[in-house]
């Protein structure tokens, strides 16, 4: 009999292709909600590709509570016109690759509405993206925070950093740029989806049978 794999991850904006393939695989999918907020991670970032190279976009935000604000009361800033500069940039990079045309629809309105908290803007749009690529996966909110977690619950929280690049070799598939920049590995879930489309669901599965 197949284990049961459950996890528990931390938010992300768009994250990375090994973040999205560990939901792509479990089978329980537990969100932090009530970590205090920490800097420079993908809880607020993504990673593409543009014909210069890599890319990061980076979503503004307020702690309300300082140093000590949980990831549920993180709210956005619109200060900058944020949503109009990401939006440029992911079209300027991902208009020529295949399936840009047929899934443009479903993400632009993330750069128009303007969503107050953080955790719902990054959980609707991880729900459109899980949609639109045919993985169908709960992503259920904590209720408390737990320094430790069960034994059966693996524990992602941390795993999955900016700072960090994937040590494994993920396996390549054709990019917009690669002729220009080499095949870019563990860019967001954005990258994958628009150059593969239906296919994103097996590419992800496929990195954790590695």
């Amino acid at each position: 009999m197949k284990a049961v794999k459950k996890i528990l991850l931390s938010t992300t904006y768009l994250g990375p292709a090994s973040y999205f393939a560990e939901i792509a695989t479990a089978d329980g999918i537990g969100v932090e909600a009530f970590e205090t907020y920490p800097k420079q991670t993908y809880r607020n970032r993504c990673r593409i590709v543009t014909a210069n190279g890599l890319l990061s976009l980076t979503i503004p935000v307020v702690k309300v509570n300082g140093n000590h604000t949980l990831l549920k009361d993180i709210e956005i800033s619109y200060h900058t016109k944020w949503q109009q500069l990401h939006w440029r940039a992911i079209t300027a990079a991902y208009r020529h690759s295949p399936y840009f045309m047929f899934y443009e629809d479903a993400l632009k309105p993330f750069y128009e509405r303007r969503y107050q908290s953080l955790l719902e803007f990054n959980q609707e749009l991880s729900k459109t993206v899980l949609n639109l690529a045919g993985i169908n996966k709960a992503l259920t909110l904590t209720e408390a925070y737990e320094k430790s977690v069960s034994k059966e619950i693996t524990d992602l929280r941390n795993a999955f950093s900016p700072k960090m690049p994937f040590e494994k070799k993920l396996p390549t598939y054709i990019q917009v740029f690669e002729e220009r920049n080499g095949f870019q590995q563990d860019l967001s879930i954005v990258d994958v989806l628009l150059n593969l489309g239906p296919e994103t669901a097996a590419y992800l599965k496929s990195i954790t049978e590695q």
